[in-house]
């Protein structure tokens, strides 16, 4: 054999091995991606729809999306189905159960809004009737419902079982995916005896109840477990949250949370305990609010049970059709619905009640005191003084208040369309210095409008819009056993507004913070709910409010002196670009409510029939000033996880975070070897020529 010949042998040889080699190597990733010990399990999840019946068919649609890519991804909800819409009002969780039936839930844990109907019913009638026909069980790890006479013939005899049966309550239930068991708990606040009506039904302590229930899975050899919680993501610390409890408690894997409303648009990673030591992680998920968003979250585990790997989303459930059959049952319900808002409440407007804004009128209710502001703040302050007395000032943000008030008598529609985002009222504890430090952000856009400008109740202060942002406030007086006086900067006092502005909402990075301190508290209540009942039971049914001097803008003058009259068109600001462009905004198309706590609904005109699906969206107009002070978005305001989100194809995943890559090593291994080789190869053929 010639030494050319040799040479183009060898070549072949060569070229054979590479071919080999190639074809070899990803056969070797495949089996190692087989032969991988690490289990995936995918949740869909929901939290605090409060009784917003009208999205649930497009909901449908998304979870049989995931479905058809994952047929056994779980589906949770966190709680709070009930109050809210006139749905509830009407069917008491009936409507709801008609839709949540068609979605094959596989567990469900108790809101404090469950118990709302306590004690008008001597007991939890209308809760029972609601297990009893729902086709899913129900967790309540915490709850003790011995001494209701309703609900305790459905706390089933086997505390924790790998059976559950459809409308029975349990501590823990045991699915098994693909093999693998999957331990579920449930926890509800035990803020629920003081903002709701539980009456006989007791809260125990949640801490030590997840401890037992984490203790009981593990002696079943279930290492993978999921927190199923109505307990908030960083509620009021001394009744306890989801950070909390993935600090404080080892073993628990995920945490699916609820009542916060928080927005986490990605999954929330707790890596140490409550002394910083490193632990094994918790994932912590929430889907924000009134079934606009469905989560899903996929988790990978090792084969200890231990987070390896974690991927999360959240998909707007308005961009889907609704599902057909879906929709005809809502149809049934929603004729109904619609009546009912036509009722009338009892109350009857004297006169008619704008809602103005500028463009059309020379005062603003996002600009001025309004007759409608002082009507609704009047309210927030007369109800919640009698769930605590010792509230003094309301505060409600102009951006919040939607519709007016046409004279004659007044429909329950017309209420839900003047608030219709069904917020829960909260009482915050303040210091003087703090409720000034508020005002100056509410009057920082004045004279032109801002959705953060703020009626109130209880109070009156002056300002002056001449003067810098941050210096206005000139004199700020509180109403103390009907007379006026001076607001002390030190001392403290109890301030109620909803639960968007008192999480910090708009940018009032004040409430925020007294919110993160836990000195803001949720009352039990419906805003729109309470605006009813005040003009009914207070004003005996007549309403005719009147300005009556709360607000002052001094425009350069001193206290007490005549001030000129003010411009009848401010000019707007230019960079507030995210106003919703007309006086009336009760039809307005709002955005996805990244900044806000109570994101964007695509209608809200809904209100006129029941529904209040639409959110305090209406509250970005002040995006840009938000953006410097929001903390963490719709936990609103949203909570945002500790890690940057990476989103090119919309996805938000935890920076760092990837699903286990045993696979990719071994494929790289076995590149290197097969490299190394070739060389060894090359060099021996060449070797080979050269001696020839």
């Amino acid at each position: 054999m010639t030494r050319d010949m040799r040479i183009g042998f060898s070549l072949r040889i060569f070229a054979i091995i590479v071919l080999v080699l190639m074809f070899v190597l990803p056969i070797s990733t495949l089996a190692a991606e087989d032969d991988s010990e690490d289990f995936s399990l995918t949740i869909m999840h929901m939290n605090d729809t409060h009784a917003h019946v009208e999205p649930l068919p497009q909901m449908l649609t998304a979870i049989k999306e995931v479905r058809t890519e994952n047929p056994d991804a779980l589906l949770f909800h966190a709680g709070d189905v009930f109050s809210g819409t006139l749905y509830f009002n009407q069917f008491k969780g009936q409507a709801d159960l008609a839709l949540l039936n068609m979605m094959d839930f596989d567990a469900m844990v108790f809101g404090n809004h469950e118990f709302d109907l306590g004690s008008g019913e001597d007991g939890h009638q209308s809760l029972s009737e609601f297990v009893a026909a729902a086709n899913f069980p129900f967790l309540g790890t915490n709850v003790d419902f011995s001494a209701d006479p309703f609900m305790s013939s459905y706390v089933n005899a086997d505390a924790i079982t790998g059976s559950p049966e459809n409308g029975s309550v349990y501590d823990g239930i045991i699915k098994e995916v693909n093999g693998e068991k999957v331990g579920i708990f449930g926890l509800t606040t035990e803020d629920t005896a003081n903002i709701s009506s539980p009456v006989d039904v007791q809260f125990l302590n949640y801490m030590e109840e997840a401890e037992k229930a984490v203790a009981t899975f593990e002696k079943q050899g279930v290492d993978k477990i999921v927190a199923l919680n109505h307990i908030g993501y960083d509620s009021n610390p001394e009744m306890g949250n989801d950070l909390q409890l993935a600090a404080n408690v080892d073993g628990i894997d995920v945490i699916v949370g609820g009542h916060s409303h928080t927005r986490l648009d990605e999954p929330t990673i707790v890596s140490t305990d409550e002394t910083g030591a490193e632990k094994d992680p918790t994932v912590i998920v929430q889907a924000h609010q009134y079934a606009q968003l469905l989560g899903t979250l996929e988790v990978a585990f090792d084969e200890n049970g231990v987070v390896t790997g974690h991927a999360g989303q959240l998909m707007d459930v308005s961009e889907k059709e609704a599902d057909p059959e879906a929709a005809e049952v809502l149809a049934d319900y929603k004729v109904e619905v619609d009546e009912l808002a036509n009722q009338e409440t009892g109350a009857v407007a004297m006169k008619d009640i704008p809602n103005p804004r500028l463009g059309d009128s020379d005062v603003s209710v996002r600009a001025n005191e309004t007759e409608l502001g002082n009507l609704i703040t009047d309210a927030m302050l007369a109800k919640a003084k009698e769930k605590n007395p010792d509230v003094v000032i309301a505060m409600q943000n102009g951006g919040g208040i939607r519709a007016a008030i046409d004279a004659g008598p007044i429909t329950v529609g017309e209420v839900i369309a003047v608030l219709p985002f069904g917020n829960d009222p909260v009482v915050a504890e303040l210091t003087g210095a703090e409720i000034k430090a508020i005002l100056e952000h509410s009057v920082r856009q004045a004279p032109a409008e801002s959705g953060g400008f703020l009626q109130i109740a209880g109070m009156k202060f002056n300002y002056d819009s001449t003067k810098e942002p941050g210096s206005r406030i000139i004199t700020m007086e509180v109403e103390i056993d009907g007379e006026y006086e001076e607001i002390d900067l030190n001392q403290t006092y109890l301030v109620t507004t909803n639960n968007f502005t008192g999480k910090g909402g708009d940018g009032f990075d004040v409430f925020a913070q007294a919110y993160d301190e836990g000195r803001v508290k949720d009352i039990g209540e419906i805003d729109w709910e309470q605006l009813r009942d005040y003009m009914v039971e207070d004003l005996n049914g007549e309403v005719d409010p009147v300005i009556e001097g709360r607000i002052i803008d001094l425009l350069g003058e001193e206290p007490g002196k005549p001030k000129p009259d003010p411009d009848p068109e401010p000019e707007q600001p230019k960079e507030d670009n995210n106003d919703e462009g007309t006086p009336d905004d009760t039809n307005d198309k709002e955005g996805s409510g990244d900044e806000t706590d109570n994101g964007g609904s695509e209608d809200d005109n809904e209100n006129t029939d029941g529904e209040t699906d639409n959110e305090d969206a209406e509250n970005k107009e002040d995006k840009e000033d938000k953006a410097d002070s929001e903390k963490d978005s719709d936990q609103e305001v949203y909570v945002e996880s500790n890690n940057e989100a990476s989103s090119d194809d919309g996805h938000n995943q935890e920076e760092g975070e990837r699903l286990p890559d045993t696979a990719t090593n071994m494929y790289t291994f076995l590149l290197f070897g097969g490299i190394i080789l070739i060389i060894g190869i090359g060099f021996l053929v060449y070797r080979r020529v050269k001696l020839s």
